[in-house]
């Protein structure tokens, strides 16, 4: 008996320590809503909350619904819910169609709840919270929200921790009392001994393990992902301006899209095409298209291309530059000569120009503007655009997001293997637009007899190893 009550001090303090961390973590919250909403929903819908992309705008949507339960059961299985006839989901999907909705089983309430509160405080502006006193709409972040919850965790473990040391007292007193009601000597053993006893170190130290495994495994599944990655580049080219404004459409400047493996990042030819005739941006006047003229070795002033440029020193090239946006500068003031402003202006613009287009390994400024890759997938995996953009129909913002909203373009899915997978279970293969499914009778049959709806790329062996690593 007295053996059993010395064995629980330990047990209830590492169960009562145990079940703290618990309720600590599983609370719902907007920080933990924001890590599950960048995994698992930011591919698809936007982070304003407000807008609609491939999927609608997500603020205020639980009260579109008519109880919680419907909602976290569409967040789990959208396709069982539109299955089942549930108005708000053929709703949806009437309007977002063919469009599938990735499901979550696996999310559990606190979860999606935790994903539900981001959300809405995202939406509402109260998440993250503002500098105090910053006027609405300031956008004066503090990374006080992390600090405060920390604080509350602490507390809550040193509550536990007290209440702990008096339930440790109690039975110790206990087993005293037992000890000598039986008539047994007892060593009350102090707090110290019990916190570095053989079982509760062991117990430690196998919780140590457990906790650096997790932690080793999800930065291993991390490494290399860069999902918001957003580098400068060498030249400030708008997609706002270009996709948005203008609608040039993805596949004219990544024309390798729809024919290649690779979209390709267009050649400054390619460039050429239209700023041959506009030599002027709207947003940065002269500054960002003369670096396009200086790689590849046009003169906007006399509209033609210098031949040998190749070969032309430094000071040239500067002249012939420099030349054009004086001359740019002049005719939109419209002033006869240039004047001090204007000279500092071309003098920094010249600098950008020179900084932009050389660097340590490409010394010269004529040659390929060194673009920053963006997306980048592991050698081992296998991707092909033309398959597709040209015969998956897929649109470009269904893994690139509003690229025609992006003044700076950044990564926007996480590109990861269990992102590529879920987008094959659920996305439905265009069966009869393409001859080349004609093969596959059995799925015909299947969907002229009623027995099946659609056929998705899983069903097609889109989850075969083999698919994407060979």
């Amino acid at each position: 008996m007295i053996s059993r009550f010395r064995k629980l001090p330990v047990l209830i303090i590492l169960g009562l320590f145990l079940l703290g961390i618990t309720n600590v973590y599983a609370q719902p919250s907007p920080d933990a809503g924001k890590v599950l909403f960048t995994a698992n929903c930011a591919s698809c819908h936007a982070k304003d909350m407000k807008s609609a992309l491939t999927g609608p705008a997500l603020g205020g949507a639980e009260a579109n619904w008519d109880t919680k339960e419907n909602l976290y059961a569409w967040i789990r299985n959208s396709q069982g819910m539109i299955q089942q006839g549930h108005p708000r989901a053929v709703e949806l999907w009437n309007k977002y169609k063919p469009t599938v909705m990735t499901g979550f089983p696996d999310l559990t309430d606190d979860e999606i709840a935790s994903m539900l509160l981001y959300i809405d405080g995202v939406y509402a502006g109260t998440y993250p919270p503002k500098a105090a006193g910053a006027p609405a709409g300031a956008g004066a972040v503090v990374d006080e929200p992390k600090g405060s919850n920390l604080w509350s965790y602490g507390l809550i473990i040193l509550f536990l921790a007290g209440l702990s040391y008096i339930l440790f007292r109690i039975l110790g007193n206990l087993n005293q009392l037992s000890a000598a009601k039986d008539g047994v000597d007892y060593d009350k053993p102090s707090l110290m001994k019990v916190l570095t006893s053989k079982g509760l170190v062991t117990f430690l130290l196998f919780c140590l393990v457990i906790f650096g495994g997790y932690t080793t495994v999800n930065r291993a599944i991390n490494l290399g992902r860069q999902q918001g990655y957003e580098p400068d580049q060498p030249i400030k080219f708008s997609h706002v301006t270009h996709a948005g404004l203008n609608k040039i459409d993805c596949q004219y400047c990544h024309d390798g899209a729809r024919r290649s493996k690779h979209s390709v990042i267009p050649a400054t030819n390619t460039c050429m095409n239209c700023h041959s005739a506009i030599k002027v941006g709207s947003q940065y006047g002269t500054a960002e298209i003369t670096k396009i003229f200086a790689s590849i070795g046009y003169d906007p002033l006399n509209n033609k291309y210098i031949e040998n440029y190749e070969k032309m020193p430094e000071d040239s090239i500067k002249a012939i530059f420099t030349a054009w946006m004086t001359d740019a500068y002049v005719t939109d003031k419209g002033i006869a000569a240039i004047d001090a402003d204007g000279e500092e202006l071309v003098d920094n613009q010249w600098r950008d120009i020179k900084k932009s287009l050389t660097n340590e390994q490409k010394k010269t400024i004529p040659g390929p503007i060194e673009w920053v890759k963006i997306h980048n997938l592991p050698d081992h995996a296998y991707f092909n655009h033309a398959q597709h953009v040209a015969v998956g129909k897929v649109a470009c913002q269904t893994c690139h997001g509003a690229v025609e909203k992006m003044e700076v373009v950044k990564q926007y899915s996480p590109l990861s293997m269990g992102w590529c997978i879920n987008c094959h279970r659920e996305t439905e293969v265009k069966f009869s637009e393409n001859d080349y499914y004609k093969s596959y009778e059995q799925f015909h049959t299947e969907i002229k007899e009623g027995k099946r709806t659609k056929v998705t790329v899983a069903d097609i062996g889109g989850l075969e190893c083999q698919k994407c690593h060979y």
